[in-house]
């Protein structure tokens, strides 16, 4: 694990570089609940757990909005950095699947590759990342996504 700091001119060369599996985060219910909170949507399948447990999911579930806004924790140590960066800025997403639903209580950690480094100048760069979020001990990931990043160079 470890986020990877190159020199601007090698940041092209970093495609296809594969980090470690990161950190684990617990998603628990009063993560869940605070999120709910934040975003103000309190759909029962998330915060009420006596009706959750009636669903086919046996309990409540993490938003998949929380699991997404998760990544820049998740990704904070597998990530690529110019030397002498300035500032980082989400840029977006070209492409985010939820698979499977983040039980409340279940780890989640991120798996990081870089998948494209796109230059926009000599001192701007689009770091685009292929994460798959893996929930413990489970087979199917709860989401995948390709994450855009600005990474700015002094």
């Amino acid at each position: 694990m470890g986020s990877k700091v190159v020199a601007v001119s090698e940041m092209v060369n970093q495609i296809g570089h594969k980090f470690e599996p990161g950190n684990w985060m617990t998603l628990d219910q009063d993560r869940i609940n605070s999120f709910a909170d934040c975003t103000e949507d309190h759909q029962f399948i998330h915060v009420d757990e006596e009706a959750a447990a009636q669903t086919p999911f046996g309990g409540t579930i993490a938003h998949g909005l929380l699991t997404l806004s998760s990544l820049v924790k998740l990704c904070e140590e597998s990530s690529l950095y110019p030397e002498n960066i300035v500032m980082g800025i989400n840029y977006g997403f070209n492409k985010v699947r939820f698979l499977a639903p983040v039980r409340a209580g279940k780890r989640v950690r991120a798996h990081v590759e870089i998948q494209n480094v796109e230059p926009k100048d000599e001192k701007r760069y689009v770091v685009t990342l292929a994460i798959t979020v893996e929930i413990e001990n489970e087979e199917k990931p709860a989401l995948v996504a390709e994450w855009m990043n600005m990474m700015v160079a002094a």
